[in-house]
């Protein structure tokens, strides 16, 4: 029974880090841009929905629509206004300016929300549930449902809308998406933004089953880009699926080698994709 427990564990915490990842997936796979910045716009948007429901009361899956409007504005003007200057630069030129952006971030936010440890706690959030003798928190469950709508509502405005199969199509072939009239520059920042909510989304879930801290930025970044390697970059599916495999991995580690080694575990587990099939579980092989 207590595997059945860690199992069920790690499929709730597996989905919410699949949102956690998908924002950089999507900017990695369509600007080529590993966005070291990624943990702190997810941080960020864990700030607002906090004093979304602080301030205002907004329920925070409620409030969810707000906060990643809010992101994708911050992320679309951050594109637009800097890095599509840098779209063409060397890889290592778009880390430096990301890494940038991070450190800024985490600054202002220490000073303007403090190193107070914050959670977004509303009415139910200690409640849970029973189902053949497994509990499950009712929050995890919440944010592990969003967590999967919001990833298929990504993968269906990517195959399906004008400006999804726009971005797919700069993604693979960008002189050709311009003979079709497609406009790289909104292509780019439109994606950027999206990502930026996306984080924002992953943010406000996160600030319900986990505390906020202007310093969760570097270690989000850090496991979002495992699971992109572990699933791979090809479709949001293989996020899930990276998501899932690494919660699995943390909640089993957890329970045969103890939480400590919880980071080691996942580590461990990048290392070995990276040998066993680096393009990733469900990435095209060449």
């Amino acid at each position: 029974m207590v595997a059945i427990q860690v199992l069920s564990n790690g499929i709730l915490l597996g989905g919410l880090y699949a949102l956690v990842a998908l924002g950089l997936a999507l900017v990695w796979g369509v600007l080529d841009i590993i966005n070291l910045a990624h943990g702190a716009f997810i941080m960020l948007g864990g700030y607002i929905a906090y004093y979304l429901f602080t301030g205002l009361g907004l329920d925070p899956f409620a409030s969810l629509p707000l906060v990643m409007i809010a992101m994708f504005v911050i992320g679309y003007l951050i594109q637009w206004a800097l890095l599509n200057f840098l779209v063409k630069a060397p890889m290592f030129n778009m880390l430096l300016v990301t890494f940038g952006i991070d450190v800024v971030l985490t600054y202002l936010a220490q000073i303007l929300f403090s190193a107070d440890l914050r959670a977004i706690q509303p009415s139910y959030a200690g409640s849970n549930f029973t189902v053949l003798g497994i509990t499950i928190p009712t929050v995890n469950l919440m944010a592990f449902v969003v967590a999967l709508l919001l990833t298929g509502l990504l993968a269906l405005f990517l195959q399906r809308q004008r400006w999804g199969r726009a971005i797919r199509a700069t993604a693979q072939n960008l002189g050709a998406a311009r003979l079709h009239g497609v406009p790289p520059r909104f292509a780019y920042a439109l994606t950027f933004g999206i990502g930026a909510a996306l984080a924002g989304a992953a943010g406000t879930l996160y600030g319900t089953v986990a505390q906020l801290t202007p310093y969760i930025g570097v270690p989000l970044t850090a496991k979002s880009f495992a699971i992109a390697i572990i699933g791979g970059l090809d479709n949001p599916l293989g996020v899930i699926v990276g998501g899932l495999v690494l919660g699995l991995a943390e909640a089993f580690g957890s329970l045969w080698l103890g939480p400590t080694y919880r980071d080691a575990v996942s580590l461990g587990l990048l290392v070995l994709v990276l040998i066993v099939r680096p393009t990733g579980i469900l990435g095209r092989t060449a």
